[in-house]
C-alpha cells in the first residue's frame, strides 16, 4: 500500500508540473485549499453527525488548540516545500527532503516510545543511498532544474518543510492509533481550510485572479486535488498498520515514479541509475519492515487506548460513554459464571439432601405405624 501512496504523490507532481510548464500557474495554496475543502466536506461532516464524545463540538471543547497547531503545521509544510523550488535546485530539494526520516525517528523515539534495532538503521541508510543514486542520475541527465537565486533560503525552506512534515506525521500516527482516523482528517480538513483560505487571500490573490480557466486547467486542478485527497485519506490506514517512518520510507520512490512518467511526458533523459535507485530503496524498505519496531508501553497510552474511538465512531466502552455504567470485562464475566455454577451445584446438593431426609422420615413413620 505504501507504493500506492507513492503513486498518488506522483499524480500530484505530474499535474503540478503540467500546470507550471504548460499553463504557467504557480498556486500552491489554491491547490492545497482544494484538498482541505474536500477533507472538510467529507470527514468534518461525519464528525457533525456523531453523538456523544465523538461529536465535533465535544472534540473542539477538549483539544481545539492542538488541532489548530497541527493544521497550521500541515499547511505550512505543504507550502514551504513548493516555495523552496523558487530559490534552490531540484537536487537540493530531493536531498534535503530526506531530512524528514531522521527527524521522524527521533520524534517517534521520544513521543511514541518506538525503539529501533540495528537493522532499522541499516535499512534507512540503504534508502538514503538509493536517493543519492537518484540525485546522481539527475545530475548525469542534466536535470538539475530550479532557481539558484537564493540557495541558502531555499535549502532552509526544504529543511523546515521536512521538520514540519515529521511533526505532522508523528501527530497523525499518534491520533489514528489512539483516537480516530475520522477525527484526525475532520479536524485537519476544518482548520486546514480556514488557514489555507486566509493564506491564499494574502499571498496568492493576484495569481488566482489571473488564472485563465479552461477545461484542461480545471481537469489538472481536479486531478491534483483528488490525488492529494486520496493520499490524505489512505495514509492514516497504512500508518495505523505500520508506522510514520515506514510510510515515509516507501514514499521515497515517488520521485522515481515521477521521473519515469517524465521520460514519456516531458522527454526526460533516462539513466540506468534510476533503476538502481529504485531497487536499493525497495530493498531498504523491505528490510526495515522485516523486523517489527517495539514500543515501550506507558500509562498514558494504556489509559487512552481503553477509551479510544473506533473507526465506525463508537467507543470501545459505550456504557461508560453513555451513562457511566461499569463495563464488565470478560474475566469478570467468567468469574460470575463460575460463581453461578457453584451456587447452582450447592442448591442441587441441598435439594438432594433435603429429599433424602424426607424419605428417611417417611420410612421411620411407616415403621412405627407397622409396629402399632
Amino acid at each position: 500500500m505504501g507504493q500506492g501512496l507513492a503513486g498518488l504523490i506522483c499524480g500530484t507532481a505530474v499535474s503540478s508540473q503540467y500546470l507550471a510548464t504548460e499553463f504557467h500557474l504557480n498556486t500552491p495554496m489554491l491547490q492545497s485549499f482544494l484538498n482541505y475543502i474536500l477533507l472538510c466536506v467529507t470527514y468534518t461532516t461525519m464528525l457533525f453527525c456523531r453523538r456523544g464524545d465523538g461529536n465535533i463540538l465535544q472534540i473542539l471543547k477538549r483539544r481545539w488548540w492542538k488541532y489548530l497547531l497541527l493544521g497550521l503545521v500541515d499547511v505550512e509544510a505543504n507550502y514551504t516545500v513548493v516555495k523552496a523550488y523558487q530559490y534552490t535546485t531540484l537536487t537540493s530539494v530531493q536531498l534535503l527532503d530526506c531530512f524528514v526520516i531522521p527527524v521522524l525517528m527521533v520524534l517517534s523515539w521520544w513521543i511514541l516510545k518506538t525503539r529501533y534495532k540495528l537493522i532499522h538503521y541499516v535499512a534507512v541508510c540503504l534508502c538514503l543511498l538509493g536517493v543519492g543514486a537518484m540525485v546522481g542520475a539527475d545530475l548525469l541527465a542534466r536535470r538539475d532544474q530550479g532557481s539558484t537565486s537564493n540557495i541558502l533560503l531555499g535549502d532552509g525552506l526544504v529543511l523546515l518543510s521536512a521538520a514540519l512534515y515529521a511533526v505532522s506525521n508523528v501527530s497523525q500516527e499518534y491520533t489514528v492509533k489512539n483516537l480516530s482516523r475520522v477525527e484526525f482528517l475532520g479536524m485537519i480538513g476544518l482548520f486546514g481550510t480556514v488557514i489555507s483560505t486566509v493564506q491564499m487571500v494574502i499571498l496568492e490573490r493576484k495569481e488566482v485572479s489571473a488564472i485563465v480557466w479552461s477545461w484542461q486547467v480545471g481537469l489538472l486542478f481536479s486531478a491534483y486535488a483528488l490525488c492529494l485527497y486520496a493520499l490524505y485519506s489512505f495514509m492514516p490506514i497504512v500508518m495505523k498498520m505500520s508506522s510514520a517512518t515506514s510510510v515515509n520510507l516507501s514514499l521515497l520512490t515517488a520521485d522515481l515514479f515521477s521521473l519515469f512518467f517524465g521520460i514519456f511526458l516531458f522527454q526526460y533523459n533516462f539513466s540506468g541509475l534510476y533503476l538502481v535507485s529504485l531497487v536499493v530503496i525497495l530493498v531498504g524498505f523491505i528490510a526495515f519492515n522485516a523486523v517489527p519496531t517495539p514500543t515501550v508501553p506507558t500509562a498514558t497510552s494504556t489509559s487512552s487506548s481503553s477509551s479510544s474511538i473506533c473507526e465506525e465512531g463508537f467507543y470501545e466502552n459505550p456504557g461508560t460513554a453513555e451513562n457511566d455504567a461499569p463495563v464488565r470485562i470478560p474475566a469478570e464475566v467468567e468469574e460470575e459464571d463460575e460463581e453461578r455454577r457453584a451456587d447452582e451445584t450447592k442448591r442441587r446438593a441441598s435439594d438432594l439432601s433435603r429429599s433424602l431426609g424426607e424419605e428417611t422420615h417417611e420410612d421411620c413413620t411407616v415403621g412405627r405405624s407397622t409396629k402399632m
